[in-house]
């Protein structure tokens, strides 16, 4: 389904997509008709991508990187399946310019640990994995992933938007999680985007909320994947654009939120 929404989109040509005739379709949290948005502006796709498949609730989610002429398009999508057919498609776009001061230059292959398979004996139930990966926007709020009680495994790996801030080759001195400095984010709302249970990654929606450092009312809204396995949390992808405070997702969690 992901390969058949990319190469459509890709080919500018809905039509060729097997959706159901109420097909909802949204970009950045906005109703669109199907076709609209990034549909008119995208150019090509790229061989970066990591997919997500959520077969108990049917969801088949990416995170993509795409070209709009000479921009990067860092794109998250996820499709609502349902005999077949795609009823719903939830999407986030954050463009990139070649001026930009962040560049994706992580994003030429897969992310460290992401496609890893589960080592045995380590798998988790679904609600164990969404416990785990909720405990990082708690440490968030909190402003301490310690007090926040977050649980990540030896040599965390995380890459946001295209770049090592988590891991080896994120640039600081110390690249443990524990050492980041974070700000609080007491406004912090997330939701379960997608669990793909098999491979053991939690996909979370979240609006970071007030800091006052993404601009007067703005906020980060970000799909988030967690790497998780054996009660922590190895690995992390986010892709994320600054939007109004008080963007919501419009889209139901996937699962109750403890």
């Amino acid at each position: 389904m992901i390969t058949q929404y990319v190469d459509a989109l890709v080919a500018r040509d809905p039509s060729k997509l097997p959706v159901a005739t109420n097909v909802r379709y949204t970009q950045d949290s906005q109703d669109l008709e199907l076709g609209e948005g990034i549909w008119k502006s995208v150019t090509a796709k790229t061989s970066f991508r990591h997919d997500y498949l959520d077969t108990a609730k049917q969801v088949a989610a990416s995170h993509l990187l795409l070209m709009e002429g000479t921009n990067h398009i860092m794109y998250s999508v996820l499709l609502y399946v349902k005999d077949r057919r795609i009823t719903g498609i939830e999407t986030l776009v954050q463009r990139v310019t070649p001026e930009g001061r962040w560049q994706p230059t992580e994003l030429g292959g897969p992310i460290r640990g992401m496609n890893d398979a589960v080592p045995a004996g380590k798998k988790m139930s679904r609600a164990e994995m969404i416990k785990v990966a909720l405990t990082y926007p708690e440490g968030l709020r909190i402003g301490s992933f310690t007090d926040g009680k977050t649980p990540f495994a030896p040599g965390i790996y995380r890459v946001e938007n295209g770049v090592i801030t988590a891991g080896p080759g994120c640039g600081r001195a110390d690249c443990d999680m524990y050492a980041q400095r974070i700000m609080l984010h007491p406004g912090i709302v997330g939701n379960v985007a997608a669990v793909d249970e098999d491979a053991g990654i939690v996909l979370l929606w979240m609006n970071f909320g007030f800091t006052d450092s993404y601009g007067p009312g703005n906020a980060l809204v970000t799909f988030e994947a967690f790497k998780v396995w054996g009660g922590q949390i190895h690995s992390v992808l986010a892709f994320f654009r600054t939007m109004p405070l008080a963007t919501p997702r419009y889209w139901p969690s996937s699962d109750p939120l403890p």
